[in-house]
């Protein structure tokens, strides 16, 4: 009776121990789930899906750094993120200058995501590695602002006076870091409204800027957001495709070299407007080139596109 009273106890008490252990186990599980789904949210929202940046065997690893400095535009101190080449330092206690390229980003996005979801540092030293081009300075604005849904156009308009704000950024990177300070040694690009930005920065400031890439950017301004309420005559002083026309004497004192995309599914911006601008750019004595690829307005055609842009501001380097 005894050894019955003994396993029918022991079998009664074994299943809230089971119960605990399959508890325990499904919380374990849990656990790893939400991880992994947490896990995978940090990473889209770095990544956007795509693998996070991976150093590329051989390649010598150049730096990343934040740089602080004030802003006059801006009135307050301004912050850029800052890719040196591999063997800056050394380089530059010895005498060397480089050339810079200056990226801007898109609302809402972060100027982190041409780092985290275009992977441009590994690529950059893969690049260089490999003598694709040569060691350049990659500066990224932070261009966030309060106002207007974050959307400042690059432009002195309603959110700030951004353009000048890049003009800062440039004085301020030739002052602190060894870069060139020539226009032949300078280049600009930038994705979507960066793509813009560039395009009516450079042409705005000629002797600042020569060349210019445009990644799924529009030629003509609305007056919405940073510009909304804007005359039009604001409106068609920021419309490269209005006055490019106008600039053909500087032009020509002043080659400037450009290549602008887009994709052939892309709803944010027009075939029609990317090619007049092409066409009234090279009129008025602008190299440029332009393509459309397949894909949208998004990180899968500008990640895959990366290292040709990189390629083509290092060959129009002087």
């Amino acid at each position: 009776m005894s050894s019955v009273a003994l396993t029918g106890t022991a079998g009664r008490r074994s299943r809230p121990i089971r119960v605990l252990a399959i508890a325990a186990a499904g919380v374990v599980l849990l656990g790893a789930g939400v991880y992994g789904l947490v896990r995978y949210v940090v990473n889209y929202e770095r990544y956007r899906g795509f693998p996070p940046p991976a150093h590329v065997a051989g390649a010598a690893a150049g730096q990343v750094v934040r740089f602080t400095y004030p802003s006059r535009a801006l009135g307050r101190p301004a912050t850029a993120t800052i890719y040196l080449p591999p063997g800056y330092a050394a380089a530059a206690r010895a005498g060397a200058r480089f050339p810079a390229l200056y990226l801007l980003h898109a609302p809402p996005g972060s100027p982190l995501g041409y780092l985290t979801i275009g992977a441009l540092a590994p690529r950059m030293d893969a690049l260089i590695a490999r003598h694709q081009i040569r060691p350049f300075v990659v500066v990224i604005p932070d261009g966030h602002t309060s106002v207007d849904s974050n959307d400042t156009e690059w432009a002195n308009a309603g959110a700030g006076r951004y353009e000048s704000f890049v003009l800062d950024t440039v004085h301020a990177v030739d002052r602190a870091w060894a870069t060139i300070p020539a226009r032949g040694d300078r280049a600009i690009a930038g994705l979507s409204e960066g793509g813009y930005g560039a395009a009516n920065v450079t042409l705005h400031n000629l002797a600042t800027f020569g060349t210019f890439e445009s990644w799924s950017g529009y030629f003509t301004q609305t007056p919405t957001f940073a510009f909304a309420g804007a005359s039009q005559r604001l409106l068609a002083a920021n419309s490269p495709n209005a006055y490019v026309g106008a600039l053909r004497a500087r032009l020509a004192a002043q080659p400037t070299y450009a290549f602008v995309y887009r994709g052939r599914s892309d709803r944010l911006t027009s075939h029609a407007d990317t090619l007049l601008f092409v066409q009234r750019f090279r009129a008025a004595g602008g190299h440029v080139a332009m393509a459309e690829y397949r894909g949208g307005h998004n990180w899968a055609l500008w990640r895959a596109r990366l290292p040709q842009m990189l390629r083509f501001a290092s060959e129009h380097f002087t």
